[in-house]
This record gives C-alpha cells, structure tokens and sequence, in this order.
C-alpha cells in the first residue's frame, strides 16, 4: 500500500498541518500554483514528487510539464492543473488529478477517479482550506478530503 499527499495551489504557502502529514507520505502529488521553487524543494525533501506548472507558476517552473501521466502500483494517473485541459479520451487512466478552482472534488466517472484536492494555501473568499490523503494498494484507490480548520471573523 502506498500513500499519497496530494496538493494543489498552495501559492507559496506549507501550512504546518501540511508539513505534519507529508512525514507519513509515500509519494507527493501537487497540481500547480506552487509559487516558489522552495516550496517544490521542499516537497521533495519529505517523498518522491509529482508535479506540474499551474497558471500561477512563472519563471522558476518553466521547465515544469503542463500535464504529467505516472502510473503507481499499477494505477495509472493523470495529473493537470487546470481541468478544461484534460483530454477528452481517458481510456489509459484510472485516476484524474487536478486543481486551480480552489474547491475540493471527488468523483467517480466511468470508472475513473477525479480528484481536486482543493487548495491548502492561502485561503481566497470563503472556500474550505483543503488537501486529500489517497492511499493505493492492489491497483485500488482510496481518497479522503482534509480540511484544515480557518479562523471564522
């Protein structure tokens, strides 16, 4: 069993709440808008990272893939930023990972896994601070919503 963290638009922020669990991680996924290449540095010093440019991503990301296919454990994923820029035929992929909306999703759509995990960086509007926790294990995957708690005003 493998266990993964996954990430997205964390704008150049690692909440500690973030940095408690990456101890536990087996592999990082993150979906772009990262901001810094110390947050990326850092992601990598914890587990093997998995990481694509975001919209936000300037200079320092430019060798960054728009789009990156892995597979895991004999799942097959592939992981975007934004998801208008996923294509059309999924026939290879067993699990979607993407970000930029800031809003956790997770779905099952003809057999396949979409996954948002939200954003865990800096908090815009009202939207939840979150990341996933997936674990894969026998070619199965499990994904959980994190919330990390805000302070209400």
């Amino acid at each position: 069993m493998k266990r993964f963290i996954v990430l997205s638009d964390t704008h150049g922020l690692l909440r500690p709440e973030v940095l408690d669990c990456l101890s536990q991680a087996d592999i990082i996924i993150h979906g772009g808008d990262i901001n810094t290449q110390a947050i990326a540095d850092r992601l990598r010093e914890y587990a093997p990272l998995y990481i694509v440019r975001g919209n936000s991503d300037k200079e320092w990301a430019e060798d960054l893939p728009q789009s990156l296919t892995f597979s895991v454990e004999g799942v097959r994923f592939f992981l975007v930023h934004n998801k208008k820029d996923i294509p059309p035929d999924l026939s290879d992929t067993d699990v979607v990972i993407y970000g930029h909306s800031h809003k956790y999703a997770c779905e099952k759509r003809d057999g396949v896994l979409w996954l948002n995990p939200g954003s865990c960086g800096r908090r815009r509007f009202d939207q939840e601070i979150t990341f996933a926790v997936m674990t894969v294990d026998n070619g199965r995957t499990q994904a959980e919503k994190v919330v990390i708690p805000h302070e209400k005003k």
